[in-house]
C-alpha cells in the first residue's frame, strides 16, 4: 500500500463557495498553513519559473507536459478545460469555479485535477511587480495506473468507498512533492538531461500525489468496476463525440451503470449532468473557434453540434455574457491569448 505522508493534517471540511451557498467536501484535508518549511523550495521554484516565463500568458516548456504561466493583472473569469494535472502557485492567488463550487487557492497549498472538468478560472490578485506565477504539470492516467499496479491503492476514508470523489481538489503541499518539482523545474537548465531524467521525476511526483491524504481520489480513476473510474470511461467518450447527439442510455452502457446512477455519479464527480457537460465542451470550443477564424456563428454553431443558430446564440449569451459576434470582439480587442481558452 502507498505510504501516508508524514505530519499531514487531520480530516476535516473544506468550504466551497459561490455567493450565499457554501459546501463541505466531507472527505478534504482542512486548512493550508504550511506544516513543513518550503518557504526555501518556493522561493528557487519562483525564481526559476519567473526566469522562464517573462511574458504573460502560457510558456511550453522542454519537459513534456510542462507549462509555466505568468500574468501582470488579475484576469476575469475565463472558461477553460482543465484535464488531469497538478498546479502550483508561485506568485498572486487563483479562484477556480467549478459549476456553483469555488475554489480559491494560493502558494501554501497545491490544486490536483483528476478529471477532465470545464472551469472557470480567474487570476484574482497579480501586479507587474508581484506578479501570478504557476507551473502546470499534465498527469498521464497510464503513469497514476502503472504506480497503482506496482505499489497498491492508497487507502480511503470512510464512505469512500460508495461515493464518486469531486474531480477537483487542493491540499497542502509536502516538502516531498516539492523537492521532486523542484528538481523537474530544474531540468529547464540542462536540457540534454531531460529525456532521460524527466520520466523519472514525473512518476516521483505522481507517487507524491498519490501518498497524499487525497491520493485515492487520484487513484480511483485507475480503479476497476470504481464509480471514478466508470465516470472517466464516459468523460472521455464525450470529450471524442461531443459534436454527435448522445443518448444517456448509450452513456449508461459505457459506464454499467443505471441511468440514474450515472446522473449521480457524474454530477458527484463533474458538478454537471452529462447534458449540461457535453453544452461546456461545444460552448467551449465555440469560442475557441470564433477567437482561431473568421467565420460566422451559423457555420460555428453546425460544425460543434448545433441543429439551430439561435440557439446556439442564446445558450452562448447565457454563458460567456454577450452574443458571439460580440464577445469575439471584446476578446480581440482586450487581447485574449487564444491559448487561455
Amino acid at each position: 500500500m502507498l505510504p501516508d505522508r508524514a505530519g499531514a493534517l487531520a480530516p476535516g471540511p473544506v468550504l466551497f463557495y459561490s455567493g450565499r451557498m457554501a459546501h463541505a467536501d466531507p472527505f478534504a484535508t482542512t486548512g493550508f498553513s504550511m506544516t513543513e518549511d518550503l518557504a526555501p523550495r518556493l522561493d528557487a521554484l519562483r525564481a526559476l519559473v519567473g526566469a522562464h516565463a517573462r511574458s504573460d500568458g502560457f510558456t511550453p516548456t522542454a519537459v513534456p507536459g510542462l507549462q509555466l504561466i505568468r500574468a501582470s493583472a488579475p484576469s476575469e473569469p475565463l472558461n477553460v478545460m482543465y484535464r488531469p494535472a497538478l498546479c502550483i502557485l508561485l506568485g498572486g492567488r487563483k479562484r477556480v469555479f467549478l459549476s456553483d463550487q469555488v475554489t480559491e487557492y494560493s502558494a501554501s497549498c497545491h490544486l490536483v485535477v483528476s478529471q477532465d472538468l470545464p472551469v472557470l478560472g480567474q487570476v484574482v490578485e497579480a501586479s507587474p511587480g508581484d506578479p501570478y506565477l504557476s507551473l502546470h504539470l499534465r498527469i498521464e492516467r497510464a503513469d497514476v495506473s502503472q504506480l497503482v499496479l506496482d505499489h497498491g491503492l492508497p487507502p480511503e476514508p470512510p464512505g469512500a468507498t460508495t461515493d464518486a470523489a469531486r474531480g477537483l481538489y487542493t491540499e497542502p503541499s509536502s516538502a516531498a512533492l516539492m523537492d521532486a518539482v523542484l528538481r523537474l523545474v530544474q531540468l529547464l537548465q540542462s536540457p540534454r538531461d531531460i529525456a532521460a531524467i524527466a520520466p523519472l521525476v514525473r512518476r516521483e511526483i505522481v507517487y507524491r500525489l498519490l501518498s497524499s491524504p487525497n491520493g485515492w481520489r487520484m487513484a480511483r480513476t485507475a480503479k476497476a468496476d470504481c464509480s471514478d473510474q466508470r465516470i472517466a470511461r464516459v468523460i472521455g467518450v464525450l470529450q471524442a463525440r461531443f459534436r454527435e447527439s448522445i443518448g444517456v442510455a448509450e452513456l449508461a452502457d459505457i459506464a454499467h451503470l443505471s441511468a440514474s446512477a450515472l446522473h449521480v455519479h457524474f454530477k458527484a464527480v463533474t458538478s454537471f449532468t452529462p447534458l449540461q457537460y457535453v453544452k461546456q465542451l461545444r460552448l467551449q470550443e465555440a469560442r475557441r473557434l470564433l477567437l482561431s477564424d473568421d467565420r460566422d456563428a451559423a457555420a460555428i454553431a453546425f460544425e460543434i453540434g448545433y441543429e439551430s443558430p439561435s440557439q446556439f446564440s442564446r445558450e452562448y449569451a447565457r454563458m460567456f455574457g454577450e452574443p458571439p459576434v460580440r464577445d469575439r470582439q471584446r476578446m480581440l480587442d482586450a487581447g485574449v491569448p487564444q491559448a487561455f481558452l
